[in-house]
């Protein structure tokens, strides 16, 4: 009499079922960041095509230093506080500027892109994350901030304005950054809500001028009346170009150093880059339903 045997079930490996959540999260990251990688050498490889913009944007802040400074050279001592002179007081606003001026054009790459279809074509395409057209377009501006402080520094040094220590300058580095991190935000944020990039270069022109001469950039606060001494210290301007300005004057400091008398009490080193990092967690934070809306 013949039987038939069945065949004991093979046992199921369960390890490699446990490690596919695992695998897979890995996968997105890692195609997030080949996807930042990719995005981020593009617009590297533009501005090799078109080096004008990042040569403009280093002679522009140069010719300030020159020609302001030049123009205030016979002020009395002591009429723009510790600085020896008027070059070594302007050269944290113009680093300052720069850089906000660098990350409020953030956009205008994004907005052609919308403008010229091949966002849409990006936004089609199967992403790991849409995020990664911000964060390429963060570093990329972070980089060029970078290299327009380097050279403006370099020039300050060379015109007398001196040169901080190594902490000094990696804590001006982590200004520019808090700061263009904020404010490319802001930017690529007008980027989705404004309708083409006529509308953002007038708000861009709009914004530039009346954000500088309402900070500490060209005038130190005890020379502007009390209601501009408000406006002043509600800017985000000021709160990265006076810690700077103190970084160049005082070789010992430290975050409980007072860097600004404002009407309403005395900022420290510390407060200011808290102020930075708020100022970044509300323009982050503010344009996220904007894009999730634009990348849904």
């Amino acid at each position: 009499m013949s039987s038939t045997v069945t065949p004991p079930k093979p046992q199921l490996n369960q390890r490699p079922i446990s490690a596919l959540p695992s695998d897979t999260s890995t996968s997105l990251v890692g195609d997030f960041i080949q996807e930042t990688l990719a995005l981020t050498r593009r617009l590297f490889i533009q501005l090799q095509r078109r080096p004008s913009t990042l040569i403009a944007g280093i002679i522009q802040p140069l010719m300030w230093l020159v020609l302001f400074g030049a123009l205030f050279q016979n002020a009395p001592a002591g009429l723009f506080g510790e600085s020896q002179n008027y070059g070594q007081f302007l050269g944290a606003g113009v680093i300052v500027f720069t850089a906000f001026a660098g990350a409020l054009n953030a956009g205008l790459p994004v907005m052609f892109d919308r403008e010229f279809g091949f966002l849409n074509r990006l936004l089609v395409a199967p992403l790991a994350s849409r995020f990664s057209i911000v964060l390429a377009s963060a570093i990329f501006i972070v980089t060029l901030s970078f290299i327009q402080t380097g050279a403006i520094v370099a020039a300050g040094a060379f015109l007398g304005a001196g040169l901080p220590g190594i902490p000094g300058l990696i804590a001006i580095a982590l200004i520019i950054l808090l700061l263009v991190l904020g404010v490319t935000g802001i930017s690529l944020g007008l980027t989705f809500a404004l309708p083409g990039h006529v509308e953002l270069i007038a708000v861009i022109f709009v914004t530039n001028l009346p954000l500088l001469f309402a900070s500490t950039a060209l005038a130190p606060l005890s020379f502007m009346p009390n209601w501009l001494q408000i406006v002043v210290t509600l800017n985000p301007l000021s709160y990265a170009i006076e810690p700077i300005r103190y970084l160049y004057l005082h070789s010992n400091w430290s975050l409980a150093s007072v860097v600004m008398q404002a009407p309403w009490g005395a900022v420290t080193f510390g407060g200011a880059l808290l102020v930075l990092l708020a100022f970044d967690v509300v323009a982050l934070l503010g344009i996220q339903p904007l894009l999730r809306r634009r990348f849904a």
